[in-house]
């Protein structure tokens, strides 16, 4: 092999790598959102955002539950 590739830890050996490349794609999800249709992406924007609000709601508990701990 006149050019080896440099091997890294857990990458797997040179059939993984090449099913992986030519099959599966590469590892980036950028424009993923783009791809569907209008409906999908507003769906998943509306997902996303009561996703954030339950987070933020979570936060907001539990902090308040140690503030009544604190305060006792």
């Amino acid at each position: 092999m006149a050019a080896e590739e440099k091997k890294v830890p857990g990458e797997g050996g040179r059939l993984l790598g090449w099913v992986f490349r030519n099959l599966a794609g590469p590892p980036t999800v950028e424009g993923a959102v783009q791809g569907g249709s209008r409906q999908a992406r507003d769906l998943w924007k509306e997902d996303l955002e009561r996703r954030k609000q339950w987070s933020r709601e979570q936060r907001e508990r539990k902090r308040a539950e140690r503030e009544a701990r604190r305060g006792h």
